[in-house]
């Protein structure tokens, strides 16, 4: 009883704030973090890990926000793109990964590449495929030293690779957003306005929260957002809040919304603190959501299906 406990305690997630998945003006953006800069949050990620063509913040405006953000005293993570295309996006990938000062999340092997050949600890984003321990471990050895489950993994899964975790690696799940499911080298927002890659005008930023993508008998489906594919339903795991502890999860990651992004911090903040119910405060972030919540695939079922009954 005692042990049991005494690992629960220690085991008591934390909570981060995952990188912005839209285009977003500069102000919206900068107002964001300076909202959530006070939230009840622990780590913060920030970075464009979408489109290399959402430059209204350039890398050295990423870095100058990383300094004030780390002043507030949260933990700083810089992400990369999950695509990589020309040049100049190798050029802004290695510039990250020789800072010096702020951990880097990888989203893909490129970028593993560079921070393992400079010996800098990393954590593994959801660009990263990591479906057991083994490659946990070979990716450990590179210098992870967290890693985000592939969000399309079930609870049962994430329990055989808890079970052969390598010593020292945190385990992040993605608890709250939109599912990023896919990126592809075309962009789904251009042709969307038939407009080329090339001059798409940049108009993600009319669509804060993306493109719905709906069937023909017109359930919501997909959310399209540049070349990045997500879910339209929006996975919420709070009424699996105790089970997360159970299995030893390590940090909790929000993504951000155009919408309520700090209302659900606190929602996940006072269920970690005891003093909200898990269930009744699940429920309460639901009844908003635009199309509903997920959590198919943390159930093994298809992605999209809402399994768990709330009270």
């Amino acid at each position: 009883m005692m042990k049991a406990a005494t690992m629960t305690a220690y085991h008591q997630p934390k909570l981060a704030l995952g990188p912005v998945l839209y285009y977003w003006s500069r102000e919206t953006l900068l107002d964001c973090y300076e909202r959530i800069s006070a939230a009840p949050v622990d780590i913060l990620y920030i970075g464009e890990t979408v489109c290399a063509k959402r430059h209204l913040m350039n890398t050295g405006d990423w870095l100058a926000l990383a300094e004030r953000l780390s002043a507030t005293g949260k933990e700083v993570v810089l992400s990369t793109l999950a695509l990589l295309e020309a040049e100049s996006e190798l050029k802004t990938l290695r510039r990250l990964c020789e800072n010096d000062r702020f951990t880097v999340e990888a989203n893909d092997m490129g970028a593993v590449r560079l921070l393992a050949e400079r010996k800098m600890p990393f954590v593994l984003g959801t660009g990263i495929n990591v479906y057991s321990d083994q490659t946990l471990r070979f990716l450990a050895g590179l210098g992870a030293k967290r890693w985000v489950m592939p969000v399309e993994l079930s609870r049962q899964t994430l329990s055989t690779i808890q079970a052969g975790r390598p010593e020292g690696v945190e385990t992040e799940v993605f608890a709250y957003g939109r599912m990023p499911l896919a990126y592809s080298a075309r962009c789904f927002t251009a042709r969307y306005h038939n407009l080329p890659k090339d001059d798409c005008q940049y108009r993600c930023l009319n669509d804060p929260e993306g493109l719905t993508l709906s069937t023909r008998e017109g359930q919501a489906f997909l959310t399209l957002n540049g070349i990045q594919t997500q879910s339209a339903q929006t996975c919420n795991l709070l009424p699996e809040l105790a089970e997360l502890r159970e299995l030893h999860i390590d940090v909790l990651r929000i993504s951000p919304q155009a919408q309520g992004t700090a209302t659900v911090i606190e929602a996940f903040a006072a269920c970690l603190r005891g003093e909200r119910d898990a269930g009744e405060a699940a429920r309460a972030l639901n009844a908003v959501l635009p199309y509903g919540a997920c959590d198919g695939y943390w159930q093994g079922q298809a992605g999209l299906r809402q399994v768990a009954a709330l009270p």
